[in-house]
């Protein structure tokens, strides 16, 4: 077994946006808010050693990305919406992995509830 360090992560969380996601004619007419966090694992050792912001993800960049898919065309699954998601974020060559976990707070259950959520994560290949 290899000793792995673990790896630095860079996490966005939170980020909501009002979309129309969702199986159900009524969610996809009238929407309702969705969240998701975003963890990243990368290597942040050389953006710390230069103080600079070109070798780490720029999570301000990220997030917009990560809203713009959040908002834009619906899906039928929160399965669907996150591996939309752990893609933008693996889109960035130094992100090794990363985890995105969607949150459904207003989904229509039959019964009381606190959120519903999906998480995945993804590594690069």
């Amino acid at each position: 077994m290899t000793d792995r360090p673990t790896p630095d992560r860079i996490a966005v969380r939170g980020l909501t946006a009002h979309a129309h996601h969702g199986v159900y004619g009524f969610e996809r007419e009238n929407g309702q808010t969705f969240s998701v966090d975003a963890v990243l694992e990368l290597d942040t050792a050389p953006a710390a050693a230069g103080d600079d912001l070109t070798r780490t993800v720029n999570y301000a960049e990220l997030a917009q990305r990560l809203h713009a898919v959040l908002a834009g065309d619906p899906v039928d699954l929160l399965e669907t919406l996150c591996q939309r998601l752990a893609d933008v974020c693996l889109a960035d060559p130094l992100v090794q992995a990363a985890e995105i976990t969607v949150h459904k707070p207003q989904a229509d259950l039959g019964v009381p509830f606190d959120d519903v959520t999906v998480t995945i994560r993804r590594e690069r290949a």
